[in-house]
């Protein structure tokens, strides 16, 4: 690379966005308005020499038409401007032949070439005795073996095209400091929602507060250009930003207030064991076994908390699950857990398969099951279905309120009936999120005749370019 290539290229990396496009819209501007008064200045001078050849050529048919069968000489030694008559003379081809008068006009060997015959007639810029500039055209004279030379005055031609270049220069000087202010204004308009965007992003950064958004122009949306776009999808970013920033807040929160009790309860057991020598043997082992299931408890809460906590499932390798199957294991677990609740298992559909992970899948049927049997009554069955591509849970305990529906998937969210029950409130949370990360889709409903119905909707065919990882 060149030392000027070089030099651009350090230049442009140490140049803001703003200086970069406005020398660069200036820059063009100035090129062009420099190149039409450049052009311009070409064809001006073109047709003003333009018109001086043809008042020659016209002076020059005069001058034959008037002078026709004179012998070599000076026919009107008068120049003037733009004017007929012109200064003119008729040449001989043979310099023996000149007259002893001396000629008004240069006579040079390509004159002598045209009245031979040996040329085609020509024009040309010469000076006068007097040192003024004039324009000659020699041509063929008839009578055979003579020229006629015909010259008048170009400095008006001359002054003009001066003239011209002086006017068309102030133009394109005035044009590219036009083309200067264009180009800030360019790129002080164009770069404007980039300004804002930029002073959004780093009061963001000083203030760690994504709630702030970037002003957009008012219009329809699909006569926005590419900036304003990139804005609004900058202020849809930071949309989900604060939602997941406040999502994560909330989990601490909640997490926090959840882990409080447990927590509490295991400092005081711990403590009461510590004085063992106080206590009777069945006071130890209440202690014992009610230390034990707190732990379990905090293990589980912690657990679902980790899974939770996390953006997306994990990753591992898929397999085909056979639903049928694990459905039946996981419902035999379940009985062995609640043996109070009787599960009624209908396997309508037992070839349904789905790509995923099938200790991930087993759990997310066991937190309905565990959900279904803690609402359900003593001896009330819990009813799982799979059918159709869905898989129902149904209970007939005392069901969802509606204002509690859309809400029943939140994270530690408990009705009100549920607070007295066992739990964290995350087991249907997780199960959605392990729903969404296989494709499938997890809903619940007011059951008909009393109780809650979850139904899973299983994808029906696999989405296009999906890999064989988990999502």
């Amino acid at each position: 690379m060149s030392s000027r290539r070089r030099l651009g290229a350090r230049w442009r990396r140490h140049r803001p966005l703003r200086t970069r496009l406005a020398v660069a819209a200036a820059a063009a501007v100035a090129l062009v308005a420099v190149g039409v008064c450049t052009a311009a200045f070409f064809v001006l001078r073109y047709e003003l020499n333009h018109q001086l050849d043809l008042n020659l050529t016209q002076s020059a048919t005069l001058a034959i038409q008037q002078n026709r069968g004179s012998a070599p000489g000076v026919l009107a030694g008068e120049c003037r401007f733009l004017s007929a008559p012109a200064c003119a003379q008729v040449v001989p081809a043979a310099p023996a032949k000149d007259p002893a008068k001396p000629y008004l006009l240069p006579v040079s060997p390509p004159v002598r070439e045209v009245a031979a015959g040996e040329r085609r007639p020509y024009s040309t810029n010469i000076t006068l005795p007097d040192g003024e500039p004039a324009r000659m055209l020699t041509t063929n004279f008839p009578g055979g073996g003579k020229a006629l030379q015909v010259a008048l005055r170009s400095d008006t031609v001359r002054e003009g095209v001066r003239q011209a270049a002086w006017l068309l220069g102030g133009v394109g000087a005035a044009g590219a400091l036009l083309a200067a202010g264009l180009g800030y204004w360019v790129s002080r308009t164009g770069l404007a929602p980039v300004a804002r965007l930029t002073a959004t992003a780093e009061h963001i950064a000083a203030t760690r507060d994504p709630s702030h958004r970037i002003e957009l122009p008012p219009g329809p949306p699909d006569k926005e250009d590419e900036v304003t776009r990139l804005a609004a999808s900058f202020n849809t970013m930071l949309g989900e930003l604060e939602q997941s920033v406040t999502a994560q807040r909330r989990l601490v929160a909640d997490a926090s207030h959840e882990l409080r009790t447990p927590l509490t309860a295991l400092r005081t057991n711990a403590e009461l064991l510590a004085r063992a020598d106080r206590l009777t043997q069945a006071q130890r082992d209440r202690a014992s076994a009610a230390l034990g299931r707190q732990i379990r408890e905090v293990s589980v809460l912690v657990n679902d908390l980790i899974d939770l906590a996390r953006d997306e499932e994990p990753t591992p390798l898929l397999e085909e699950v056979r639903l049928a199957p694990l459905l039946a294991h996981t419902v035999d677990t379940a009985r062995a857990h609640w043996p109070a609740t009787p599960f009624q298992l209908d396997l309508t559909d037992a070839s349904a398969t789905l790509p995923g992970v099938p200790a991930r899948l087993a759990r997310l049927i066991s937190n309905l099951l565990d959900n279904a049997a803690k609402f359900s009554p003593p001896g009330a069955p819990v009813e799982v279905t799979l059918y159709a591509g869905e898989l129902t849970v149904r209970d007939h305990g005392p069901g969802i309120a509606e204002a509690d529906l859309p809400h029943v998937f939140d994270r530690f969210y408990r009705a009100e009936q549920a607070r007295a029950l066992p739990g964290s409130g995350l087991g249907l949370a997780m199960a959605r999120q392990i729903a969404r990360a296989h494709r499938a889709e997890l809903t619940a409903h007011q059951a008909t005749g009393g109780g809650a119905l979850f139904r899973l909707t299983l994808p029906t065919a696999a989405a296009p370019g999906r890999s064989s990882t988990m999502p």
